[in-house]
């Protein structure tokens, strides 16, 4: 029996071959919240019969059923390949560095067709019976990673899926040996794309991928269940720098509306000899819409940024993780 409470609990997920087609998880994170459920619509009848003061319960009919809801997490070290992959949409093997247990996954921006994951959540209880929800046809449509001063790097994940079963076995959850990312690891640089240098005075970076996709597709013959979800606009990313005022860097970009390459980094332990776990995000060119610095007391000046980031015509916007995964 687990704890009859949040402790017991588990998520699991594995990349689906069919959109909508359970396959058994592969792949466990430790999360830190996950709201993922069922959502239904209902039609009542409104039929009216001589006498009857209430409507029918036998003429209440489910017309749709589709599921939403986010993910929380630190991310690590390890296992972070599979949702990398559902939300950038590029199909990746990890290539092994050298003849070392490094591997690296390159994600670059494309389109999430065929990226869908099914994702089954242990919720215990307070027996500490666990039950299983299992989710199929799970989209993500966007994603903030984030980290501030003293804290770990974090994501949440927006998702929108297909259905809903209480039938499938649970899972007997297992986890890789991995470790949080954090501030201490943290590096935030800027300039020429492939020569940027470090940014002074930065104390949190927030960067969020929107993937804005039809998630209404909902047809005849699909009994009540959506069709997959297509990308129908332009994937947007923003990003929010906190920064004392050490320097002019950011302010001047502000000012001229120039564009700069952005990378994101986190370098934590070596895996073999050269090589470290890594988590970066490249953006190849950033513009920062507002907002210039101000004076608001006797305090240092500090001021939060907020930029958008577009395709320079070139260099593909990237994550790259390198850790001991071989396997997504």
């Amino acid at each position: 029996m687990a704890i009859g409470s949040g402790l017991g609990a588990q998520l699991g997920l594995a990349a689906e071959v069919t959109y909508g087609t359970y396959v058994a998880p592969t792949r466990f994170i430790e999360f830190t919240s996950q709201s993922l459920a069922l959502k239904k619509t209902t039609a009542q009848s409104a039929g009216i019969a001589a006498g009857r003061l209430m409507a029918l319960s036998s003429r209440r009919v489910v017309t749709q059923r589709e599921v939403a809801g986010s993910i929380a997490a630190e991310v690590a070290t390890r296992g972070m390949g599979l949702l990398l992959q559902a939300l950038m949409g590029t199909t990746v093997t990890p290539v092994q560095q050298g003849v070392t247990t490094a591997y690296l996954q390159t994600h670059t921006l494309a389109d999430t067709w065929g990226k869908s994951l099914a994702i089954q959540a242990g919720v215990p209880l307070t027996t500490g019976t666990v039950t299983d929800k299992s989710f199929v046809g799970c989209k993500i449509v966007s994603a903030e990673f984030s980290c501030e001063v003293g804290g770990m790097l974090t994501m949440t994940l927006e998702i929108d899926g297909k259905d809903c079963s209480e039938a499938q076995p649970l899972a007997v959850a297992s986890y890789v040996s991995a470790s949080p990312f954090h501030f201490g690891q943290m590096g935030l640089k800027a300039g020429t794309f492939g020569a940027e240098t470090a940014l002074d005075g930065v104390r949190k970076v927030s960067v969020k991928f929107e993937r804005p996709q039809a998630v209404d597709r909902f047809y005849a013959n699909q009994s009540a269940l959506k069709a997959q979800p297509v990308l129908n606009d332009l994937t947007k990313v923003t990003v929010s720098i906190e920064q004392d005022y050490v320097a002019t860097t950011v302010d001047d970009l502000h000012t001229s509306d120039a564009a700069t390459s952005l990378v994101w980094e986190f370098i934590g332990a070596e895996i073999a000899p050269t090589y470290t776990e890594t988590f970066r995000v490249k953006l190849p060119a950033v513009r920062v819409d507002d907002t210039p610095p101000t004076v608001d007391g006797p305090n240092v000046v500090r001021t939060t940024y907020n930029l958008t980031a577009l395709y320079d015509g070139t260099n593909p916007l990237s994550i790259e993780y390198m850790s001991a995964d071989s396997t997504l």
